[in-house]
């Protein structure tokens, strides 16, 4: 009876969540079988794919920037994500020790780095545990910090706003009201006692917020927006001279719609034509349907302009810490803990050659659902812009947890078979 009794309270919270003092008449996306769960598999690092050949010493600067983040919290607190993973995750205390000693490995010694990872944790190979059997496989993508032009006034070519967080604006974390549904958001507005969905997209850009003097910026391209919205932070070079640095301050609460589906279901391109640079191309070159296109996504982001960034730093992601390009990872924080170290297997976009790295868990995005889902952070710039823009490849990943928390006796050593069987599946993709 108990999974009944889950529906059914799942079917309540997206009725009708009862707080500030009404019901709050949200629509909650439900999943068509049962919820995504996270599963841990023991393994050893001898039978990671490629782990020998990663240059360690430079997960460490990503390393260092979660570290500095753990600093600054209580000592207690859980590093979270789903139960499978947040009981080997341990405490912000497990992790200090950890930072210390990885501080003191000198830049550049790989030997020393793989020493270090290899001596203080311990690899878990994660699946989606709902499937039967679990499936370890999962799709990567990649993002980057788009480069763009624009004003800080309107004037001339620069006609495109990009809005500020709206006062009324209120975010709901659905795990407040139903446990299940921990670390799922929605947002909406106040009306009558009643939290009700806010502007889609298309009434925003339809002018539902004018003259609420929400302009932090005026951009000179709509498509350029959008992709914005998308990545979700960026570099502004203004008409005026100097550079804005501007990231997520907050989300509609609209589901994301990708835009390169709705092409698809057109028939505008096939699924394996899908890309950023596609999309982009389909829309410059057909103006008169883009904006039609585009509002098919209803989520809307909202910006904050972020002050004291050195240009060679990436912005910060949603655990607080600067993104390294190459080593930082958006994941589902649902499922995977963030600030921890992860080995991703998968395949580089343009090359198609095998990318297996270490890589940390410093952002989540609005895409990113699973426990076997990565968006990998690329850089910023044009550069950065071709491989995050093709990336969509299928891969598995470990999660790297405290060794202290977990004896090597429940990381049983693996037959030849069946190390012979993980490194033949991780390299046959497709």
């Amino acid at each position: 009876m108990q999974p009944i009794r889950v529906k059914l309270r799942r079917s309540i919270a997206a009725a009708c969540l009862i707080a500030l003092g009404g019901c709050v008449a949200v629509p909650v996306p439900q999943p068509a079988g049962p919820p995504d769960r996270l599963g841990l598999q023991p393994a050893r690092f001898a039978t990671l794919p490629g782990w020998a050949e990663d240059r360690h010493a430079e997960a460490l600067p990503a390393f260092a920037e979660t570290c500095a983040r753990l600093r600054s919290m209580p000592a207690d607190r859980p590093l979270g994500g789903g139960e499978a993973a947040a009981q080997r995750a341990g405490r912000v205390s497990d992790w200090l020790p950890l930072c210390q000693e990885a501080q003191a490995i000198p830049p550049g010694d790989h030997d020393a780095a793989r020493a270090f990872f290899e001596a203080r944790f311990r690899p878990w190979l994660a699946s989606n545990a709902v499937t039967q059997p679990a499936d370890p496989y999962g799709t990567f993508t990649g993002y980057f910090e788009p480069e763009l032009t624009g004003s800080r006034r309107r004037r001339g070519a620069e006609q495109v706003p990009l809005l500020q967080r709206p006062p009324d604006l209120i975010a709901v974390d659905l795990g407040d009201f139903v446990p299940e549904l921990a670390g799922r958001r929605t947002a909406g507005q106040l009306r009558d006692g009643r939290l009700v969905p806010y502007a889609s997209r298309a009434e925003i850009e339809g002018g539902a917020l004018e003259r609420r003097r929400l302009e932090l910026l005026w951009l000179d391209d709509a498509i350029d927006a959008f992709f914005l919205h998308v990545q979700g932070s960026g570099r502004v070079r203004l008409a005026e001279g100097g550079l804005a640095r501007v990231g997520f301050a907050a989300q509609n609460g609209h589901p994301y719609v990708p835009i390169g589906r709705v092409l698809v279901e057109r028939g505008a391109m096939t699924l394996d034509q899908v890309s950023m640079q596609s999309i982009r191309a389909w829309l410059r070159a057909n103006p008169a349907e883009a904006r039609a296109v585009m509002q098919q996504n209803p989520s809307f982001v909202f910006f904050r302009e972020i002050r004291g960034l050195n240009p060679d730093e990436g912005p910060p992601g949603a655990f607080g810490a600067p993104l390294t390009p190459g080593r930082s990872i958006a994941v589902d924080h649902v499922h995977v803990p963030l600030g921890i170290p992860l080995w991703i297997d998968t395949r580089d976009p343009t090359t198609q050659l095998p990318l297996r790295r270490v890589v940390l868990a410093q952002d989540v995005g609005g895409a990113i659902r699973g426990p076997v889902r990565g968006d990998l952070f690329w850089g910023w710039g044009e550069a950065a812009a071709e491989p995050a823009g093709r990336m969509r490849e299928r891969g598995v990943w470990w999660l790297l947890l405290p060794a202290e928390l977990a004896s090597l006796a429940e990381a049983p050593d693996q037959s030849p078979s069946s190390a012979e069987r993980t490194r033949a599946a991780s390299s046959s993709r497709r």
